[in-house]
């Protein structure tokens, strides 16, 4: 099997929380190195893997997580052809939910654009929002969670998840 790098952004520590349970279920079928992008030298410490899993919360208006600031410009003179990449990332639907989880839609654009392929979609029935940046073509591009007013269902949907993407690496 592949080797897996999970990079995360996390500043209220939830998509931290998301990051070590997604680790930890891949863990069983895969080996995953898992790293706060905090921690990253740079862009050439998520090039090194062929198979990424992505992750950040959205914050203001859709943006992401502070630390993937310099890493997602770095982006712009990255090719990503020939990696798979899944994405996650944390939000609050109540409060946010005209940019839910936008961060994702960010991402997903630029990687797609440097030829990445982006798996783990996920239908956006169940979830309550207004909008998000993250649906592409009636799907979310990869897992939402919010944490603050859904936590029960936190545990099934990264389940069904994880065995969603656990297949493409």
């Amino acid at each position: 099997m592949a080797k897996i790098g999970l990079f995360y952004g996390s500043t209220s520590g939830f998509t931290e929380k998301v990051a070590e349970q997604i680790a930890e279920l891949l863990g069983k079928t895969h080996e995953v190195d898992l790293t706060s992008m905090e921690d990253i030298g740079d862009l050439d410490d998520l090039l090194e893997y062929d198979n990424l899993v992505l992750g950040s919360s959205t914050w203001g208006q859709g943006d992401l997580q502070n630390d993937w600031r310099d890493p997602y410009t770095e982006m712009d003179d990255a090719d990503f052809s020939g990696k798979t990449v899944a994405l996650f990332g944390t939000g609050d639907c109540d409060k946010h939910g005209e940019h839910f989880v936008s961060a994702l839609g960010h991402l997903y654009h630029k990687l797609t654009e440097r030829g990445a392929k982006v798996v783990g979609l996920v239908d956006p029935s169940g979830y309550t929002f207004e909008s998000s940046l993250a649906v592409v073509d009636g799907k979310f591009v990869g897992l939402p969670i919010d944490d603050i007013n859904e936590e029960e269902k936190t545990p099934a949907r990264i389940e069904a998840w994880v065995k969603q993407i656990e297949g493409a690496f």
